[in-house]
């Protein structure tokens, strides 16, 4: 009986997590809509506008090139779509062999017109392609929340490296996020990833943070077999590094 009841308990915190995890993504996908919008009526446009040169235009080359803006417009409004439609109703949580460095590269066509409207330029440094077995609905996610966490810490624009490589002796994949934002006081780095503690100010509408991003974050890389951590300085920034094995433990020989 009382070995039930673990089991039971187990599984409704499990159910807990997985409908907190997938509010923070909605909340990602709102919070992110305004730039989304925006980029996508420039791309629209774009569209018309070259439509009309197309309609207008006389010479072949000069159609060609209008029918070429288009299309690429048109591709890259569809790839925003459906980044967007994909991150927020991912669901699942089969583990699967990803790539980690698409999976980032995904992240960044959700937040990079947001990281642009605030002021914030982008580096990225990809070491091959490593990868991990990890459900890419999951870490996608906390992907995202760390990013929009860099940018929050960043007011007046700043800096964001993301940095993706393999750890050969460990067999890991190490990705590490950093900002050039204010940075943490040290007497709060032991407590960022404990549940409901947040150091986040509320906004003009009087929101603030929940203190559960990070607490979810952490959980969810530890059920991935990993480990997340992170290195802060007042005034230069914030680095937070994720862990994650390339095989679960049980797959290991």
């Amino acid at each position: 009986m009382i070995g039930q009841e673990v089991l039971t308990h187990t599984s409704e915190n499990e159910a807990l997590r997985l409908q907190l995890l997938q509010a923070q993504r909605l909340s990602s996908v709102g919070e992110l809509a305004s730039s989304v919008a925006h980029e996508f009526n420039n791309i629209l446009t774009t569209i018309i506008n070259y439509a009309k040169l197309g309609v207008r235009g006389q010479e072949p080359a000069g159609q060609t090139q209008a029918f070429e803006r288009i299309l690429r417009g048109g591709q890259r409004a569809a790839t925003l779509v459906n980044s967007m439609l994909g991150f927020a109703r991912n669901n699942a949580n089969q583990r699967e062999l990803t790539d980690i460095v698409k999976l980032v590269e995904e992240v960044l066509i959700l937040t990079e017109k947001d990281l642009g409207k605030h002021r914030v330029q982008i580096e990225k440094r990809f070491h091959g392609r490593p990868t991990s077995i990890v459900v890419p609905g999951q870490i996608e996610q906390i992907l995202v929340n760390l990013v929009l966490n860099a940018r929050q810490s960043m007011p007046n624009g700043g800096r964001l490296k993301i940095d993706v490589r393999e750890i050969a002796a460990t067999e890991t994949v190490e990705i590490a996020i950093a900002d050039t934002g204010v940075g943490i006081a040290p007497e709060n780095l032991r407590s960022i990833f404990e549940p409901f503690f947040t150091t986040k100010q509320p906004d003009e509408q009087g929101r603030g943070g929940t203190g559960l991003g990070l607490s979810v974050c952490r959980q969810i890389i530890e059920q991935h077999q990993g480990r997340i951590r992170v290195e802060s300085v007042i005034g230069k920034g914030s680095t937070f590094i994720i862990k994650l094995p390339k095989r679960l433990t049980e797959d290991r020989e």
